[in-house]
């Protein structure tokens, strides 16, 4: 992690807002999904995008939020181009119906950005029966991947140029259980630890991206899959820890990122030209990061895109 003021390799720093690294970036032409867009990093990485051009579609659970962020965006930027459209991610049966209409929509989708999270909450289980960070964090978006997938390779293909699929994964995945994914007890009340199920939930992320990279590049699909760490930001994900939440407004400001520099790893990978190409990785601070040992290990990787298909009976 590159400390505050300390430019990597590809001349950002943690210090890095989301317009700096997209200064100058033409994105018109594009259109992007940006799920979870109606608070924190979703709203500013939305209004980045659609200041550099982008056509953005908000996906959200609550569209009341989304149609008001929407107008706020409007007020300051108003040739923006955006939707917002309904999508629980905790929900398959709100996926399919989300992907059905988007596909019904004929727009094309260059970017998709897997942004929406939850953190560390009590333990609760999904619509559809599966513990509720791994359902959320991880199987709505690899089953929402998988749906609009096809849309992606049309569009990639009739653009000519490039389709990235960028997922938010967090430094939490280094703290997962002690297998990475636990398989076998993913809904094991007895064993759950909230901040343990949510590095698992992330960790997934990571490995999501890195088995679909390896998948899109057999094809020969101009289409790239990373991931990435935002930073630590005071977003309304530490809705359920009050001590640490009136801890980090505190202190925040002084060792947090703001939001405008937490979306801006986001805003590189789906759109800066030097991410071209690029797939497989992991980013912080917007440069290459290091995952962690279980984030490189490719049949882990494997295994679990199996049971998330087994999971969500996909084809």
């Amino acid at each position: 992690m590159w400390i505050f003021g300390w430019k990597g390799p590809s001349g950002f720093s943690a210090s890095s807002t989301a317009e700096d690294v997209t200064q100058g970036i033409d994105g018109t032409g594009l259109t992007s999904i940006v799920t979870g867009a109606s608070s924190g990093l979703g709203v500013e990485t939305t209004r980045v995008l659609a200041l550099r051009g982008v056509h953005v579609v908000m996906a959200v659970r609550n569209v009341d939020a989304g149609r008001s962020v929407k107008e706020e965006i409007l007020k300051q930027i108003p040739g923006a181009k955006i939707d917002v459209m309904e999508l629980d991610l905790s929900s398959m049966a709100s996926v399919r119906k989300f992907a059905s209409d988007y596909q019904s929509s004929s727009l094309p989708l260059n970017l998709l950005i897997n942004n929406a999270g939850i953190m560390g909450t009590p333990f609760m289980l999904s619509h559809d029966n599966i513990e509720l960070q791994f359902a959320t964090n991880h199987l709505g978006h690899f089953l929402l991947t998988n749906l609009l997938l096809e849309t992606m390779k049309n569009t990639a293909r009739e653009s000519n140029r490039e389709g990235r699929i960028v997922n938010l994964s967090s430094e939490g995945h280094r703290f997962a259980y002690r297998e990475g994914i636990r398989f076998d007890k993913i809904n094991d009340e007895s064993g759950y630890h909230s901040w343990f199920a949510y590095g698992q939930s992330k960790l997934a992320n990571i490995l999501h991206a890195k088995e679909l990279a390896s998948r899109l590049k057999e094809e020969g699909m101009e289409i790239t899959a990373n991931s990435l760490h935002p930073g630590a930001i005071m977003t309304n994900l530490m809705r359920h820890h009050g001590f640490l939440n009136s801890i980090g407004n505190i202190v925040g400001k002084y060792f947090l990122k703001s939001i405008p520099q937490g979306a801006a790893t986001t805003c590189y990978v789906a759109l800066h030209p030097q991410v071209k190409g690029v797939s497989g990785e992991y980013f912080s601070d917007s440069n290459i990061g290091n995952p962690s040992s279980k984030a490189k290990d490719s049949d882990l990787a494997k295994r679990l895109w199996d049971f998330s298909l087994t999971l969500t009976n996909s084809k």
